[in-house]
């Protein structure tokens, strides 16, 4: 990876930040004050002193001022940068021991420039404090020439490993933002489609029932209106009723509540015997029994899935079996509550494709009745034939608090 390669977000920060920074600030005064306290135990009274302390306070507050400038690379913090080498170079021209005070130099210029032109800098810096340990020694030292390239080396390869650390840092942290925005548009295009396909269940399951029951009946009052008054009144007062009832769900759907039958608290087998009385007429007779009863009481979502499972399968008995007789029956098994659908109708095929979901001519039917039941977590039994009626068998299994 390239040292400092690419540019900062202006509120991202760079290696060097936190503790680095801290010891660096510190490192940097402890060096400049030792420096200036050599230089002053060996030339007090000389003419350089006020000069030398009066850079070095200078050179001070100008390290000390980098905080305020941000962490962003800018032409301010360039001109900042070549002003502290300066007034350090001087220093160093007037007293070659502030040559010491380069190494908090190397951090600040990598943590400013791009190369090249930080590594140049960094060498000119390195050049002007190999020079100044050779005019303090007065002699050709190995050790001063190697020291501060090698110093400069060991800075510029922490710096090189920082970098690396941050920047993968900040690729996670991407990386993980990026993914928790995508779940959770993931999860609101989940909740829509579910939504969604609530609302249509709950539609098909009420409204669309009461409004095709309402049809069925206005057209067979249509048919006698003339010829026999006294039935097609029979016939509009019972779609009025269904209106009514439907009106009912309406409201009750807006405000997301139970089943119109489950909203006087008398529990889902009287809710299941006003619904096989309601389906009652004259072309069909539908029949309701309960066999045993319950432990404890079923818990809500259970009961108004149920009803709507009954619900659903009484209307495609109604109006695609042609049958004359239907029968609901509830079975509490213990660690199970049980709802068959049973018709003596001209049954189907259970395996064939359905002709009215392929055409969209019908509501959801089988569909819907088998996605109540999985979301409850219970299984679906459909046995038929041509010709030998239907029987609906739905098994719920209850919560471990029930027996």
């Amino acid at each position: 990876m390239a040292l400092n390669s690419g540019s900062y977000p202006e509120d991202t920060p760079e290696p060097g930040d936190g503790w680095l920074r801290v010891l660096l600030y510190v490192a940097f005064l402890l060096l400049l004050g030792a420096v200036l306290t050599r230089f002053l135990l060996r030339h007090t009274g000389g003419h350089l002193a006020p000069w030398v302390i009066a850079l070095s306070a200078a050179l001070a507050v100008l390290y000390l001022l980098e905080p305020a400038l941000g962490v962003r690379p800018s032409p301010r913090r360039y001109l900042w940068l070549g002003t502290v080498v300066a007034v350090w170079i001087t220093l160093v021209m007037l007293a070659p021991s502030f040559g010491w005070c380069a190494v908090p130099l190397f951090f600040i210029t990598l943590r400013t420039l791009r190369p090249p032109a930080a590594i140049a800098l960094i060498i000119l810096v390195s050049v002007v404090a190999v020079s100044a340990h050779l005019r303090l020694s007065g002699r050709l030292d190995v050790d001063v020439i190697l020291g501060p390239p090698a110093v400069a080396a060991i800075a510029i390869a922490v710096f090189v490993q920082l970098d690396r650390q941050a920047r993968r840092q900040r690729e996670l942290i991407d990386d993980l933002i990026r993914t928790r925005r995508e779940l959770a548009a993931t999860e609101h295009r989940e909740g829509i489609l579910a939504e969604r396909q609530r609302l249509s269940m709950e539609i098909h399951d009420s409204l669309a029932q009461g409004l095709s029951s309402q049809q069925m009946l206005l057209q067979a009052a249509d048919r006698v209106w003339s010829s026999d008054p006294a039935a097609a009144r029979t016939h509009v007062r019972t779609a009025t009723a269904v209106a009514e009832r439907n009106l009912t769900e309406a409201r009750r759907f807006v405000h997301d509540l139970a089943p119109a039958d489950l909203a006087d608290g008398d529990g889902l087998d009287q809710a299941l015997r006003t619904l096989a009385a309601r389906e009652s007429s004259e072309r069909i007779s539908v029949r309701c029994h309960i066999d045993g009863a319950p432990a404890g009481p079923l818990p809500e979502r259970v009961q108004s899935a149920l009803l709507r499972i009954a619900q659903g399968a009484l209307a495609n008995v109604r109006e695609h079996s042609g049958a004359t007789a239907a029968a609901l029956t509830l079975s509490y098994l213990g660690d199970q509550v049980v709802l068959d659908v049973a018709d003596n109708g001209h049954g189907f095929d259970p395996d064939a494709p359905s002709v009215g979901a392929a055409t969209g001519a019908r509501g959801h039917g089988l569909p819907a009745i088998r996605t109540r039941t999985r979301q409850l977590g219970g299984t679906l039994t459909v046995e038929s034939a041509p010709g030998e009626g239907a029987v609906l068998s739905v098994a719920v299994p209850l919560p471990p608090e029930l027996p």
